[in-house]
């Protein structure tokens, strides 16, 4: 296939596209270096293995660009839109650029698979959409009425969503939105909690939990998320939609997850806590039978083994 890859400098998109390159697919790689969240150069570096390889190429520009976008969806077989703005507390501090990247960029590029004729299209969506729920209403399922979003980012991805079943029933466009749930892994974020926390530890200064550590995720390893994604992207059909959970389909409290790092750090760690913070939710966590029925997903990396790989990893990276 011919894929166009939004996001392919990111964690989750160099992932992706190491992964659609080898299984013999064509892959256009789409991403701005945006170093708002972090600094650009982590982005390099999750590319550089990619640039040169045969059947891979890399686009600079932004979603706002829609002539572009029209230009790049022509003659693809998938697009594939993993490019956004993220992170629950920045968008909160910043509502507009949100939306104009993750609701009019999507909108951008979904309007430019209508004008070239793209009719398979996977969206990444986020856990984010379910909102505030207590631990009486998970596991959260596809099904359950996703109205109030408790963030910014959150109400972003639930538009686009929202946008994805529009050009469905208007274009006969399919679109396949993919809810995930707390990704960490190699090339993770380096301002995600997961990376903070083992920056932290490692440098021997406290970590700071907002809370009293009891609110809980459903962290789910990159590989897995990859299978899931890279089953989704062989799946998806014209004029279908369909919505997808991929997560670990188990929780961590916060507590536990410093215990995690600090243990395969070998380290005693230190505490600042601190109140919680607007737009944090209590708990995450997937039902994950439908994406297990329809795209045989089936998460198999624990967390306690996905720290000690992340934490390998990250004692790898040059300054460690």
């Amino acid at each position: 296939m011919r894929v166009l890859l939004t996001g392919a400098a990111g964690f989750i998109g160099s992932h992706l596209a190491e992964r659609l390159l080898a299984d013999g697919h064509e892959v256009t790689g789409f991403d701005s270096f945006d170093s708002f969240l972090y600094d650009a150069a982590t982005k390099e570096r999750n590319v550089a293995a990619l640039t040169g390889r045969p059947g891979f190429r890399l686009v600079r520009a932004d979603l706002l660009d829609a002539r572009l976008l029209r230009e790049l969806c022509r003659g693809k077989d998938l697009v594939v839109h993993l490019a956004a703005l993220a992170g629950v507390r920045p968008s909160i501090a910043d509502p507009p650029r949100y939306a104009r990247t993750n609701v009019e960029g999507t909108l951008n590029l979904f309007e430019a698979c209508r004008s070239a004729g793209v009719h398979r299209v996977v969206f990444a969506s986020s856990s984010s959409v379910y909102g505030a729920r207590d631990a009486a209403a998970v596991p959260f399922r596809e099904a359950d009425p996703c109205i109030s979003p408790a963030s910014p980012y959150a109400a972003t991805k639930r538009a686009g969503e929202l946008l994805a079943s529009t050009y469905r029933d208007l274009f006969g466009i399919g679109i396949t939105s993919l809810r995930f749930f707390t990704v960490y892994g190699p090339r993770q974020r380096p301002e995600m909690a997961i990376h903070k926390f083992t920056r932290a530890l490692a440098a021997g200064q406290p970590v700071t939990l907002f809370g009293d550590g009891t609110t809980a995720r459903d962290y789910t390893f990159i590989d897995d998320i990859i299978d899931g994604t890279a089953a989704a992207c062989a799946r998806v059909a014209p004029g279908e939609l369909a919505v997808y959970n991929l997560g670990g389909s188990r929780t961590t409290t916060l507590s536990r997850l410093v215990e995690l790092i600090a243990g395969a750090l070998g380290v005693t760690p230190r505490i600042d806590w601190q109140p919680e913070q607007p737009g944090d939710v209590p708990i995450t966590f997937a039902d994950v039978s439908r994406a297990a029925r329809e795209l045989g997903y089936a998460p198999k990396v624990p967390i306690e083994a996905g720290i000690t790989r992340f934490v390998d990893w990250f004692r790898a990276q040059p300054g460690a």
